[in-house]
This record gives C-alpha cells, sequence and structure tokens, in this order.
C-alpha cells in the first residue's frame, strides 16, 4: 500500500494519477458544453485561442493547486492552515469545498440525465422521431419528477460507492479502468461521424480558423472556457495534490493531464460537428445539441442505433470520473478536519448533496416557477459556484503560491526537493505572479456582467 506523509492513503502509480486528475477535469464540460461553444464562437479561430489560454494560463493554474495539495499533505481547507498557519489563507479552502457541493448538487441533475438517454439509446427510443418529437421527448423527461429524481440518485450511488472504496482501490482503480474506456468510444465515435458524406464542412468548421469572427466575447469564452475545462478552483486537484507521492513530476504530470484534457474535448469536436454538418445542422445549437439534436442525428445514420448507445455511455463516464473528485473534495475535509470515518463521511456527504439536488433537478418541473433573483434553484447553485466561487477561488490560489508562498518552497516541490532540472521556473512565478490573476479577475468580471 502506498502512503503519503503522516501515513496518508496516496496514488501508487503515474498512470493512476493521470487517469484521476484527467478524469476529474475530462467531464460533461469537454463532451457537453465544449463542442456548443466552439460552435456558438465561430469553430477554429476559437479552438487555436483556447489552446493558447491552456498552455499560457491553465497549466500554470493547475501546477499551482497540485502544489498546494502535494505541501500541505492534506485536504484543501488542511492544507492553507498548514502553509499558512494562523492565517485566512484556509477561507480559499473552505471556499473550494463549498464550491464543490454546490457543483455536485447541480452536476448530478445533468450526469442523471445522461443514464436516462444510455437506456432510451438502448431501447431505440429515438427511431422514426422527427427533430420535433426528440426535443419533446428531452422537454417532457426532465419536466418530470420521478425518473430524473431516481436517475440522479443512482448517479450519486455510483458515485459515492467509488469513493467509499478509497484513493487506490476506489478512486485510483476505477479512473484507470474508465478513463481508457471512455477515450476508446471517443475514438470510435470519431471515426463514424469523420466518414459520413459531408463530413468534412464539420471538420473546416472546427480545424480551419476564420478570424473575421473574433471578437471580445470570443476571447471571454475561449478565457473561461480554458479556466473551466481544467476544474481549477474547488480544491479537487489541491486534494488530488495531496495524494501524489513526492518522486512524481507535477510540471509533468499538468502538461499531461492539460492534453489530455485538450485532445478529449478535441476529440468530442470531432465526434459531433462533421456529423452535425452532415446532417445540415446548426452547429450553435447551444446547450441541447448533446440532448436533441445528436439523437435526431442518430436516428438518421447507418449504425445510429449502437453509435447511440456509444455516445451516451460516453458521457455517463465523464460525468462519474468528475464527480469522483468532487465528492472526494468534500469527504477528505470531513475525513481530516472533522475526524469522521470514510464511509460516514461520504454518506453523509453524498445524501446531502442529493438532498439539495433534489431542488436543483425539479427546477425543471415542479418548482421551474421558483425563482431567486430571477435565477431558478439550480440556477442559483450554478452560478454561485461557477461563476463566482470557482474563479475567486483560482484568482486568490495563484495569488496564494505567486506572492504569499516562499518562493524556495515552490522551487523544492517542483523540483522534488533538487531532483529535477527545472525549466521556465521564472516564467512561471511571473505569469502567476502578474498574468494569471489579471485573466483571471476577467474571468471573474465577465461571468459576473461587470464587464
Amino acid at each position: 500500500m502506498s502512503v503519503g506523509s503522516e501515513g496518508r492513503e496516496g496514488f501508487t502509480s503515474r498512470f493512476g494519477i493521470i487517469c484521476a486528475a484527467a478524469g476529474s477535469a475530462i467531464g460533461l464540460g469537454n463532451i457537453w458544453r465544449f463542442p456548443y461553444i466552439v460552435g456558438d464562437s465561430g469553430g477554429g479561430a476559437f479552438l487555436l485561442i483556447y489552446l493558447g489560454f491552456i498552455i499560457l494560463l491553465g497549466i500554470p493554474v493547475m501546477l499551482s493547486e497540485l502544489i498546494i495539495g502535494r505541501r500541505g499533505q492534506r485536504n484543501a481547507l488542511g492544507s492553507f492552515k498548514r502553509l499558512a498557519p494562523g492565517k485566512s489563507w484556509y477561507l480559499v479552502g473552505v471556499m473550494g469545498i463549498v464550491a464543490a457541493f454546490m457543483i455536485l448538487a447541480f452536476y448530478s441533475t445533468i450526469a442523471g440525465w445522461t443514464l436516462e438517454y444510455v437506456i432510451k439509446s438502448l431501447g431505440n427510443a429515438f427511431s422514426g422521431k422527427d427533430s420535433g418529437d426528440i426535443s419533446a421527448m428531452f422537454t417532457s423527461f426532465h419536466s418530470q419528477a420521478f425518473r430524473p429524481l431516481l436517475w440522479q440518485l443512482v448517479f450519486m450511488a455510483m458515485t459515492a460507492w467509488i469513493i467509499l472504496s478509497g484513493v487506490q482501490k476506489g478512486i485510483e482503480k476505477y479512473a484507470k479502468i474508465l478513463m481508457p474506456f471512455l477515450v476508446l468510444l471517443l475514438i470510435i465515435m470519431a471515426i463514424r461521424s469523420i466518414t459520413l458524406p459531408g463530413a468534412g464542412a464539420g471538420l473546416r468548421f472546427l480545424f480551419q480558423p476564420d478570424f473575421s469572427v473574433v471578437n471580445s466575447s470570443v476571447l471571454l469564452a475561449a478565457l473561461g472556457q480554458a479556466f473551466f475545462s481544467l476544474s481549477i478552483g474547488m480544491g479537487a486537484l489541491i486534494t488530488y495534490g495531496s495524494y501524489i507521492k513526492k518522486q512524481n513530476n507535477l510540471g509533468n504530470i499538468s502538461v499531461e493531464v492539460s492534453l489530455a484534457d485538450t485532445l478529449i474535448a478535441i476529440l468530442a469536436g470531432v465526434a459531433i460537428f462533421p456529423a452535425v454538418f452532415a446532417f445540415g445542422l446548426d452547429p450553435s445549437e447551444g446547450p441541447g445539441l448533446i440532448y436533441t439534436v445528436l439523437p435526431n442525428i442518430f436516428q438518421q445514420m447507418p449504425g445510429g442505433y449502437f453509435f447511440s448507445i456509444i455516445f451516451f455511455v460516453l458521457l455517463a463516464i465523464a460525468a462519474l470520473t468528475s464527480s469522483i473528485s468532487i465528492l472526494e473534495v468534500v469527504v477528505a475535509y470531513m475525513t481530516e478536519e472533522l475526524k469522521m470515518t470514510r464511509k460516514k463521511a461520504t454518506i453523509m456527504a453524498a445524501t446531502a448533496a442529493f438532498f439539495v439536488g433534489i431542488f436543483c433537478t425539479l427546477s425543471f418541473g415542479v418548482l421551474s416557477g421558483t425563482s431567486i433573483g430571477g435565477l431558478t434553484i439550480f440556477g442559483v447553485l450554478d452560478f454561485t459556484a461557477s461563476n463566482l466561487l470557482l474563479p475567486l477561488g483560482g484568482l486568490l490560489i495563484v495569488v496564494f503560491v505567486g506572492w504569499y508562498m516562499k518562493r524556495t518552497d515552490v522551487r523544492d516541490e517542483m523540483s522534488n526537493s533538487g531532483l529535477l532540472k527545472i525549466r521556465l521556473f521564472n516564467a512561471l512565478i511571473f505569469i502567476l505572479r502578474f498574468i494569471a490573476p489579471v485573466a483571471i479577475a476577467i474571468v471573474l468580471f465577465d461571468s459576473l456582467g461587470i464587464i
């Protein structure tokens, strides 16, 4: 058994680390959100700008979280308490834990939908339906009470079951199974999509940049997607960082996880856009792209029955790998700070998140008329976590590593106590001190509607 400092359980292999951290970053945001944002932002030009932001900002910010976690050897709150004793920096950890809990509550709503659509695909429910029928099917489903809540419960139970098994036998074990399977399914989908007649237009849309469409909105969308895509700001990477052994290279891990996350997002685009163009549909459809447009495509394409099953299974896997990391943020806090057993902490955290999630799920049905500040309950949690807590947490994290932590401590973590050569260390510190805070502040102000 591999354990970290003070007997804490840790990841046993580099492959396990990559799969777990990539699984945290790779979720519905890559396969559901990324394609429609690309479609709405002009395609190839957006993609190039997004890649630039990942390299310039995503990797340094991810590295910052991993440094905090491994240096502190505790959960999101405990790491800040250990690295800044007697200071208020622990509040950054509090924000991350609260954000993780909120995200788990509403994320499980959407994740439950993926399970419903796996069953619909298995039952060939899209066969013979036109786009209007499929759209009505989606509206009818998510406005119900019983079935969405049932699938939300099932999804939360799956997440809790993996977390109950621990870091090695739960998180790492299942990440090493689920992530390669997800990539395989996505490659199969991409190959099928690009072999459709007329698929070339979709590939040109995705990879041929048209910079005439670039404006401030596209830049902000790319910056925001780069930030949110990597699970930054909610304590997941701090928590996972604390499970990484001292001999692993944090710089390489940050690059590899960011690369995996980006490749998955691009693969999702390759799987979706050629099919969208092949059937003459609108690539800027929005969030309904997954649940209304793609089922319409599947029931028209040869072999669509099998590919609809594959697609919604991989969507469910992506949701599960992310929800595992989100729940672990809360469970790690409860076990280490509140001294609970993992079993008790997991059951309590999952039950509480499901209870709050009930109101999020019903926001599309019986509670759709209930609003707070013009937002549904789902919308309030989504806005608070995604638009406020995550960017604010990310901003404070880079300030903490760039300005508060001793440069010798940062260098020590990156070099594994001097065993590794560090390239671009001064450039990293410059980015964390001056560029990343400004960029994340822009994301924060944009998400709050200030700019």
